[in-house]
């Protein structure tokens, strides 16, 4: 058996990762990593007994060992430590947000098997990441339903790529006319029509820029430019991204909304394990596809801009002020329209060089998100 570190296990990947553990017999939780929910994790801890737990918010440390004084507890600076672990074998990085881009360079670096829930770790360091794992001869198995399925319909075929087809299920505005985006609410972002996800990868797909997120991770990820992938709007979400091969040929990989499958992919390729959730084609009866609205929905241009421009920090840029930008419309501080306008106003005004250090380039994102708080601020006082 594999010991594995799951990163994010009290997130909805993490706890459909635990699910699909159970499925097999391959590996052992050997440790947990979680920032706030600590009710999830102590549930989680009492189930897996694992020998490792990350907390990432300090105040809880105390408390969880009182309760569990056998297990070896690791608080936000000693990350690295865990991660570097000689028992540990396997990392599964389902962190939200900038919080993942740190986990993921420790896994590359301590050369584990490492599979990728986070995309925000190649939006902002994909170059470093990247250059990195081909350096240790790390493969970086993705977890996205997108990338798995990109991942599923390369295999064997990489050198006949001729173009990426990026499926989005357009979010829950995808008929919403624009003038009406100033009168979204909180509640109707968070209302998606297939998928069931956290508050922030639910807004994000609401805005778009989820899509945006997407064509820059699958960028690194499969080594391609700008020009190798189309975004196409599929509805009903069965068909969760495609191929296209220098003979014309188009290899799509299909299947229900499920998360699990892609996780179960990851963990267990090239074999499968059995599931019930299934598709029936004469049921489904029609499958659509369109063009994504980029006048609708600016992030998504704006995201295909920042990877067309990857030698520079844009997707930094994108990342840190989404981040506060959803943070405040989910506290109702900020419109649903805003949040287009303060990450364009970031794009334009802090454009620069990447840094070259994963550290320099985390010190870059607590910078621009403090800028971007600034530029709230002076829209709410306006």
């Amino acid at each position: 058996m594999e010991n594995i570190l799951i990163l994010g296990s009290t997130g909805s990947i993490g706890q459909n990762v635990i699910e699909v553990i159970k499925k097999g017999s391959k590996y052992n939780i050997i440790g947990i990593a979680f920032n706030k929910n600590i009710t999830k994790a102590i549930e989680q801890i009492e189930k897996l007994k694992p020998k490792y737990v990350y907390v990432g918010q300090l105040e809880y440390i105390s408390q969880l060992k009182n309760l569990f004084p056998y297990i070896e507890f690791f608080s936000q600076n000693e990350l690295s430590e865990l991660i570097a672990k000689n028992d540990i074998d396997f990392v599964i990085n389902a962190f939200v947000g900038s919080a993942g881009i740190l986990p993921s360079y420790y896994a590359i670096y301590y050369k584990k098997k490492f599979a990728l829930a986070n995309k925000e770790s190649l939006v902002v360091a994909g170059k470093i990441l990247t250059e990195l794992a081909k350096k240790n001869k790390i493969e970086i198995i993705p977890i996205d339903s997108e990338h798995s399925a990109i991942y599923q319909c390369l295999e064997g075929k990489r050198q006949f790529l001729k173009k990426i087809i990026l499926t989005a299920s357009g979010g829950p505005f995808r008929l919403t006319d624009k003038e009406r985006f100033e009168s979204i609410t909180k509640e109707m972002a968070l209302n998606h029509p297939k998928w069931n996800m956290g508050a922030k990868i639910t807004i994000d797909s609401a805005t778009m820029m989820n899509k945006g997120f997407e064509i820059i991770e699958a960028g690194w990820l499969f080594d391609v430019d700008s020009k190798q992938i189309e975004v196409v709007v599929h509805k009903e979400c069965i068909v969760h991204s495609a191929v296209e091969l220098i003979d014309g040929s188009i290899i799509a990989q299909m299947a229900t909304p499920d998360m699990k499958l892609p996780i179960a992919y990851a963990l267990y390729k090239p074999s499968r394990l059995e599931f019930e959730n299934r598709i029936s084609l004469i049921d489904i009866g029609t499958l659509t596809f369109e063009k994504p609205d980029l006048d609708k929905f600016e992030l998504l241009a704006l995201a295909q801009d920042a990877f067309r421009k990857k030698d520079k920090n844009c997707g930094l840029l994108l990342n840190a002020a989404d981040e506060v930008c959803v943070e405040y419309f989910l506290q109702n501080k900020i419109k649903f329209t805003d949040i287009s306008k303060i990450i364009k106003k970031i794009m334009e005004d802090f454009e620069d060089k990447m840094p070259e250090n994963i550290f320099d380039l985390q010190n870059q994102t607590q910078l621009i998100k403090k800028e971007t708080e600034k530029v709230i601020e002076s829209l709410r006082r306006s």
